[in-house]
């Protein structure tokens, strides 16, 4: 069984003891960790340089993320739960990316999984090639969804414009 590695976020542990031995004095050549530290002559960011409410805080790849799930959504919406039983995944790149490109002129944009016994079907989307096949031709959330309906109608064995009666208009 092999794991999916797009989505998971995990922190470092801390092991940081605050300069501090089993005594309650700092350590010589060392300050005990306060939490709050005085900023030298007002040059640095006292808060976020965009607030997070605003679209430009979120970074490229939670902005492609949030592309994905509204395009699951939204086929959701026309399917039911013929697509909320599918596991969408992103990654940056297909593995053996340079296996892949020998024999094929560019690198997939997209995969799919069929589901088995106590598995669901998975979609991966790979950020970085649709990102590239997206430059200055389509916008990007139009061929994100475009890639999830290919590869959905594949799942379903349906042609993509009875998927998503929207397919393709982006082309055009």
């Amino acid at each position: 069984m092999e794991e999916k590695r797009g989505l998971r976020i995990e922190l470092p542990a801390s092991s940081d003891t605050g300069g501090t031995t089993g005594s309650s004095r700092p350590t010589a050549g060392r300050r005990a960790n306060t939490g709050r530290r005085r900023r030298r002559h007002g040059r640095s960011l006292r808060g976020d340089l965009i607030p997070q409410h605003l679209p430009g805080s979120r970074s490229r790849g939670e902005r492609f993320e949030g592309w994905v799930a509204e395009s699951a959504q939204r086929l959701e919406q026309l399917w039911g739960v013929r697509v909320s039983d599918i596991q969408f995944v992103v990654n940056d790149i297909p593995e053996r990316l340079e296996e892949l490109t020998t024999w094929q002129e560019r690198a997939p944009l997209a995969s799919n999984t069929p589901a088995q016994p106590g598995r669901p079907a998975v979609i991966t989307v790979y950020r970085c090639p649709v990102e590239t096949a997206a430059r200055d031709r389509v916008p990007r959330a139009d061929l994100i969804h475009d890639v999830i309906v290919e590869q959905l109608s594949e799942l379903m064995g349906l042609p993509p414009e009875a998927v998503d009666p929207g397919y393709g208009e982006s082309h055009a």
